[in-house]
């Protein structure tokens, strides 16, 4: 079976420095799995390179088997990769059912005649997104707070707001970068649940930044550790959590 996502020698440098170097994986279809390692390791430079934010030096990434390498976010996003941010980013002056709204655009268009003089096409594809997008809330449990504006959730649903924008785009991929960074231990409890609801609900291949260690082996199936820009180790998730250079890489010793 071929893989959803291959990606092979990715690398990029910046000013004479090797962020990554050499980056390969391989994920299949509804997979879970995980991308660690220590600080400054290159996970999040990864996720820029896959998502088009910065364009490789070197290396191919294959998704579907349609090769995306090196091309805009836009065209990366329309080919069926969504993320999340460590820093949320919602428009969090807009209300909830808009912040999903703004993910369904991939799919809806009329134009911009037929948006500023309210149009029957406008007013057909606006019902249309905002039946689409109460129907994502309502898996999320936030249908309650569509009104609300973005800002006033509480922090753990508005994690979950920005999962629901990332799948309003019908992703092939989704790219949580560390979904838990800033939640207590029952939020996180949560969030696992959530992942594995959305994988198993959405047919989804989920690959995740993720620090902390009880979520990654409740959840992952398989890991790539990078350290320094460069995978340091990968395969099964207890394989990996048990390799003494893992261990090393993280302790520091």
């Amino acid at each position: 079976m071929a893989a959803l996502l291959d990606v092979k020698n990715l690398g990029i440098s910046f000013g004479g420095l090797r962020a990554v170097n050499g980056f390969d994986i391989s994920i299949e279809k509804e997979e879970l799995y995980g991308l660690i390692g220590p600080n400054g390791a290159g996970k999040t430079t990864v996720f820029n390179l896959l998502t088009g934010v910065y364009k490789p030096d070197t290396g191919k990434v294959l998704l579907d088997g349609q090769d995306i390498t090196g091309k805009k976010t836009i065209d990366i996003s329309k080919a069926g990769i969504a993320r999340t941010f460590q820093n949320i980013r919602l428009f969090q002056k807009l209300s909830v059912l808009d912040n999903v709204k703004a993910g369904l655009h991939n799919k809806h268009h009329y134009s911009t005649i037929e948006g500023i003089l309210r149009l029957p096409n406008y007013r057909k594809v606006e019902r249309e997104m905002d039946e689409q997008a109460m129907e994502l809330l309502k898996v999320f449990n936030l249908d309650q707070e569509a009104d609300l504006t973005a800002a006033n959730l509480p922090y753990g649903k508005q994690r979950r707001l920005e999962i629901a924008r990332a799948l309003a785009t019908e992703p092939k991929l989704l790219l949580l970068d560390e979904p838990a960074a800033g939640m207590n231990p029952n939020e996180t409890g949560e969030l696992m649940e959530m992942i594995r609801f959305v994988r198993k609900n959405f047919h989804m291949t989920i690959l995740l930044i993720e620090h902390d260690m009880k979520l990654v082996s409740g959840i992952c199936e398989r890991l790539t550790v990078l350290n320094f820009g460069e995978v340091l180790a990968q395969g099964k998730t207890t394989d990996v959590l048990n390799n003494p250079q893992v261990i090393t890489a993280y302790l520091g010793e």
